[in-house]
Protein backbone atom coordinates (compact mmCIF):
# COMPACT_ATOMS: atom_id res chain seq x y z
CA UNK A 1 0.00 0.00 0.00
CA UNK A 2 2.87 2.31 0.72
CA UNK A 3 5.05 1.89 -2.15
CA UNK A 4 1.07 2.24 -4.01
CA UNK A 5 0.94 5.36 -2.53
CA UNK A 6 4.67 6.87 -3.33
CA UNK A 7 4.48 6.01 -6.78
CA UNK A 8 0.77 7.59 -7.13
CA UNK A 9 2.11 10.92 -5.44
CA UNK A 10 5.43 11.55 -7.30
CA UNK A 11 3.87 10.37 -10.36
CA UNK A 12 1.05 12.91 -10.53
CA UNK A 13 3.91 15.58 -9.04
CA UNK A 14 5.71 14.56 -12.42
CA UNK A 15 2.86 14.05 -14.76
CA UNK A 16 2.92 10.81 -15.53
CA UNK A 17 0.41 7.99 -15.54
CA UNK A 18 1.39 4.67 -13.80
CA UNK A 19 -1.14 1.37 -13.97
CA UNK A 20 0.86 -0.98 -12.75
CA UNK A 21 3.82 -2.41 -10.70
CA UNK A 22 6.17 -4.79 -12.24
CA UNK A 23 6.32 -8.37 -10.09
CA UNK A 24 9.71 -7.90 -9.66
CA UNK A 25 10.44 -4.62 -8.58
CA UNK A 26 8.04 -5.57 -6.09
CA UNK A 27 9.87 -8.78 -5.46
CA UNK A 28 12.89 -6.59 -5.08
CA UNK A 29 11.12 -3.82 -2.53
CA UNK A 30 9.93 -6.46 0.15
CA UNK A 31 13.99 -8.26 -0.27
CA UNK A 32 15.74 -5.45 0.75
CA UNK A 33 16.63 -4.04 3.97
CA UNK A 34 16.11 -0.34 3.82
CA UNK A 35 18.40 0.25 5.88
CA UNK A 36 17.89 4.03 5.14
CA UNK A 37 14.09 3.34 6.03
CA UNK A 38 11.43 5.17 4.67
CA UNK A 39 13.52 8.02 3.65
CA UNK A 40 15.38 5.52 1.36
CA UNK A 41 11.92 4.22 -0.50
CA UNK A 42 10.52 7.89 -1.08
CA UNK A 43 13.73 8.45 -2.53
CA UNK A 44 14.01 5.46 -4.98
CA UNK A 45 10.59 5.44 -5.85
CA UNK A 46 10.74 9.25 -6.74
CA UNK A 47 13.93 8.98 -8.74
CA UNK A 48 12.41 5.52 -10.58
CA UNK A 49 8.98 7.26 -11.55
CA UNK A 50 11.00 10.29 -12.66
CA UNK A 51 12.64 7.91 -14.97
CA UNK A 52 10.14 5.79 -15.87
CA UNK A 53 9.12 5.84 -19.52
CA UNK A 54 5.82 3.54 -19.54
CA UNK A 55 2.42 2.77 -17.31
CA UNK A 56 4.38 0.03 -15.59
CA UNK A 57 6.73 0.94 -12.69
CA UNK A 58 10.17 -0.88 -12.25
CA UNK A 59 13.42 -0.03 -10.59
CA UNK A 60 16.71 -0.67 -11.97
CA UNK A 61 17.75 -3.53 -9.46
CA UNK A 62 21.18 -2.18 -8.97
CA UNK A 63 19.89 0.48 -7.08
CA UNK A 64 19.08 -1.90 -4.45
CA UNK A 65 22.07 -4.51 -4.65
CA UNK A 66 23.07 -5.76 -1.28
CA UNK A 67 26.16 -4.99 -0.04
CA UNK A 68 28.02 -8.55 0.87
CA UNK A 69 30.60 -8.29 3.70
CA UNK A 70 33.72 -8.30 2.65
CA UNK A 71 35.74 -11.28 3.38
CA UNK A 72 39.24 -10.00 2.30
CA UNK A 73 38.59 -6.54 5.24
CA UNK A 74 40.90 -7.62 7.91
CA UNK A 75 38.66 -5.88 10.52
CA UNK A 76 39.60 -8.67 13.24
CA UNK A 77 43.08 -8.95 12.47
CA UNK A 78 43.38 -4.74 12.81
CA UNK A 79 41.67 -5.02 15.86
CA UNK A 80 43.78 -7.05 17.43
CA UNK A 81 47.06 -5.22 16.12
CA UNK A 82 45.77 -1.83 17.56
CA UNK A 83 44.98 -3.67 21.17
CA UNK A 84 47.98 -5.15 21.14
CA UNK A 85 49.58 -1.56 20.05
CA UNK A 86 47.44 0.15 23.05
CA UNK A 87 49.08 -2.19 25.41
CA UNK A 88 52.35 -1.66 24.60
CA UNK A 89 51.96 2.25 24.66
CA UNK A 90 50.30 2.00 28.30
CA UNK A 91 52.93 -0.59 29.31
CA UNK A 92 55.45 2.23 27.79
CA UNK A 93 54.09 4.95 29.49
CA UNK A 94 53.84 3.14 33.09
CA UNK A 95 57.39 1.87 32.94
CA UNK A 96 58.34 5.52 32.24
CA UNK A 97 55.99 7.32 35.23
CA UNK A 98 57.61 4.31 37.29
CA UNK A 99 53.91 2.79 38.10
CA UNK A 100 52.45 5.86 38.75
CA UNK A 101 48.71 6.17 36.81
CA UNK A 102 47.90 9.77 38.02
CA UNK A 103 49.72 13.30 38.44
CA UNK A 104 51.51 15.86 36.22
CA UNK A 105 54.35 12.87 35.59
CA UNK A 106 52.11 9.98 35.45
CA UNK A 107 51.21 7.37 32.98
CA UNK A 108 47.85 9.03 32.27
CA UNK A 109 49.53 12.46 31.56
CA UNK A 110 51.94 11.11 29.61
CA UNK A 111 48.96 9.36 27.08
CA UNK A 112 46.55 12.39 27.23
CA UNK A 113 43.59 9.95 28.71
CA UNK A 114 41.91 10.53 32.29
CA UNK A 115 43.37 8.49 34.73
CA UNK A 116 39.72 6.41 34.78
CA UNK A 117 40.08 5.74 31.35
CA UNK A 118 43.38 4.43 32.07
CA UNK A 119 42.64 2.15 34.74
CA UNK A 120 39.82 1.02 32.47
CA UNK A 121 42.13 0.18 29.57
CA UNK A 122 44.66 -1.34 32.44
CA UNK A 123 42.12 -3.75 33.21
CA UNK A 124 40.64 -4.91 29.89
CA UNK A 125 43.72 -5.19 28.24
CA UNK A 126 44.88 -7.38 31.49
CA UNK A 127 48.07 -5.47 32.55
CA UNK A 128 49.85 -5.58 35.49
CA UNK A 129 50.42 -2.54 36.66
CA UNK A 130 52.35 -2.87 39.62
CA UNK A 131 54.94 -4.43 37.88
CA UNK A 132 56.02 -0.93 36.87
CA UNK A 133 56.24 -0.03 40.40
CA UNK A 134 59.71 0.74 41.67
CA UNK A 135 60.77 -0.31 45.30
Amino acid sequence: MLVEYLIERYAEKAGKKIRSISKKTLELFQTYDWPGNIRELQNVIERAVVLCEGETFTVDETWLKRESPSSSGPTEPLVAHLSEREKELIEAALAESRGQMSGPTGAAAKLGIPRQTLDWKIRRLGIDRHRFKTA
